[in-house]
């Protein structure tokens, strides 16, 4: 049973590929499972990861702050200027070169914990980078996207500060609390927990699909290129970046997904508060949220695989 749920695990590229092809054509399958139900997803799948960690492992990443300030500096460099080169490069639309530049510039997010996890990669460093990394996109976001973009985006900071603390800061200590003083509860879940967080990562994906399911479909191939592109270096500059800087492969393939993946639906939010006379914005993140979780998905089940 053990082996087939690792299986089902690592099919996690298919459960999504899935899921968004057929949000695509039928998007009430999915768009039920919006607003606060994703925040609750992401918190349970939080505090699945959490059960896997202890005390030690965070002591361990505290000892090490300049790595978590790499993947910190990795984040808010590669991808901005990944996003404003490829939307030059490609010549896209104003709405749609502003959408990925926006995009670019938010934080990674909480699905990069999961992909980590399912890597078997650095997990407590993955979630202390997307922790950081949120906090600082309070202020870096909006700056970074009127730089490249031209324009001012407002981030309700303690809005943004909360949405931290509820889906990633107080369900991985809600889980490392288990982890320490329930280990019966950890033997139990461990077995599903992944099984658990791809179908909720599918869920999420698929519905900010069906959410823009007409623009999607009438958005092009181009579209898709420039988004396939954006996570593609950042998945392998910030890869090549960790290495340069003379990191081991665990920690290089944890700060690639911190890198490459990013809070897509960050993106869609901000897009649809600030930029409502331009609904096309909000498309280049909304098909963010599937690439990279592909990308990401296809590495983890690659690295999982390997020492």
């Amino acid at each position: 049973m053990r082996r087939l749920l690792d299986l089902a695990a690592n099919a996690f590229p298919l459960w999504v590929l899935a899921a968004c092809g057929m949000a695509l054509f039928e998007p009430r399958l999915f768009t039920w499972f919006r607003g606060e139900a994703i925040v609750y997803g992401l918190a349970v799948i939080m505090l699945g990861m959490g059960i896997t960690l202890s005390l030690d492992d965070f002591t361990r990443v505290a000892t090490r702050p300049t790595t978590v300030a790499a993947g910190f500096a990795a984040q808010f460099l590669i991808m901005p200027a990944a996003g404003w080169l490829v939307a030059t490069l490609l010549g896209l639309e104003t709405p749609f070169a502003v959408g990925l530049i926006l995009v670019a510039c938010c934080p990674g997010g909480t699905a990069s914990n999961v992909v980590t996890y399912i890597a078997r990669a650095d997990v407590a460093l993955s979630v202390l980078m997307t922790t950081c990394t949120t906090l600082g996109a309070v202020v870096l976001t909006p700056l970074l996207t009127k730089l490249l973009a031209g324009r001012l985006v407002e981030v309700d900071a303690w809005g943004l500060f909360r949405s931290t603390l509820a889906v990633v800061v107080l369900p991985v200590a809600a889980g490392v609390v288990i982890n320490r003083f329930l280990p019966g509860v950890v033997r139990a879940v461990l077995p599903v927990a992944p099984l658990v967080s791809v179908v909720t990562i599918a869920l999420v994906c698929a519905s900010i699909i069906g959410q823009n399911a007409a623009a999607v479909l009438t958005s092009g191939p181009r579209l898709l290129a420039a988004v396939a592109l954006l996570h593609g270096l950042g998945f392998g500059v910030g890869y090549l970046f960790a290495r340069l800087l003379g990191y081991d492969r665990t920690v290089s393939r944890t700060i690639s997904i911190e890198v490459g993946m990013q809070n897509s639906g960050l993106g869609v939010v901000l897009a649809q508060k600030h930029f409502p006379a331009e609904p096309l914005t909000a498309v280049p993140c909304a098909i963010s949220s599937v690439v990279h979780s592909v990308i990401g998905s296809v590495l983890a089940g690659w690295w999982r695989l390997r020492p």
